[in-house]
C-alpha cells in the first residue's frame, strides 16, 4: 500500500512539472506591446516592424466595408510610384522611424487598428514621408475628423470623403530650417494618414485616394 501511495505521489509531481513547463512556454509566446508615442518631426522612435511590402491583418471591424491593400505598390498609380522611386527611394527603409502622424491620440488609433498598411519613402534623416492606410469604423472616423479640426487642420471635400492638411516651418537643433506637415483622408471606411518632412510630392494623397477608391 505504501509503495502504491509513493507511485501516485510521483505521478502527481510529474504532472505538476509538465503543467509548469507548459505555462512557462505560454507566457514566453506572448507578443510584445506596440509603440504608442508620437515624436517631434526631427526625432526618432521605433516604428512597427515593416517589410518591403507589409501585409495587413484581416480587418475585424463590425460591418467594415473597406479592405486595406495588401502591399504599398497597390496604393499608388503607376505614374506616382515611378515618381517616388525616382525622387526619394527607397520604399520602406527599415531605418525610417517617422510615424504617419505626430498626434498621440491618432497614433493610438493606428496602433489599435485591426488592419493598417505602412509605407515610407526615403532613408533616415530629415527628408521623407510615412503613410498609413488604415481601416476605421464610423465612430473612429468621426473622432479622427474632430481631432483634426480641433488641431487646426484645413479640411475640404475630396471624392466621397474629406481631405485635411496642415503645414509648419521650424528650425532643427542644428539651426537648419525645415518644413513639415501632415495630410489625412477619411472616407469609405478608410483613413490615409501621412506625415512628411521636406518632402511633399504634389498630389500625393489625392493619387492614393484615386487609386484605392477610384
Amino acid at each position: 500500500m505504501l509503495h502504491d501511495r509513493r507511485r501516485i505521489a510521483m505521478r502527481s509531481a510529474a504532472a505538476v512539472a509538465v503543467l509548469a513547463v507548459a505555462a512557462a512556454l505560454a507566457v514566453g509566446c506572448r507578443p510584445e506591446p506596440g509603440p504608442g508615442a508620437s515624436p517631434d518631426p526631427t526625432s526618432s522612435i521605433e516604428p512597427r516592424p515593416t517589410g518591403s511590402s507589409p501585409t495587413p491583418i484581416e480587418t475585424q471591424l463590425p460591418g467594415a466595408q473597406f479592405e486595406v491593400p495588401a502591399a504599398c505598390d497597390d496604393i499608388y498609380s503607376a505614374a506616382m510610384l515611378d515618381a517616388l522611386e525616382a525622387d526619394n527611394p527607397p520604399l520602406n527603409d527599415p531605418g525610417v522611424t517617422m510615424l504617419a502622424t505626430q498626434n498621440v491620440d491618432l497614433v493610438q488609433i493606428i496602433d489599435a487598428a485591426p488592419a493598417t498598411l505602412r509605407c515610407s519613402w526615403g532613408g533616415p534623416g530629415e527628408y521623407g514621408l510615412a503613410t498609413n492606410v488604415t481601416a476605421v469604423d464610423e465612430a473612429q472616423a468621426e473622432s479622427i475628423g474632430q481631432e483634426l479640426a480641433d488641431s487646426g487642420f484645413a479640411c475640404e471635400p475630396l471624392g466621397e470623403g474629406t481631405l485635411c492638411a496642415f503645414e509648419q516651418k521650424g528650425i532643427t537643433l542644428d539651426d537648419e530650417p525645415y518644413t513639415s506637415g501632415e495630410t489625412h483622408y477619411l472616407g469609405g471606411g478608410g483613413w490615409v494618414s501621412t506625415s512628411w518632412i521636406n518632402f511633399d510630392p504634389e498630389g500625393y494623397t489625392e493619387d492614393i485616394v484615386g487609386t484605392i477608391w477610384g
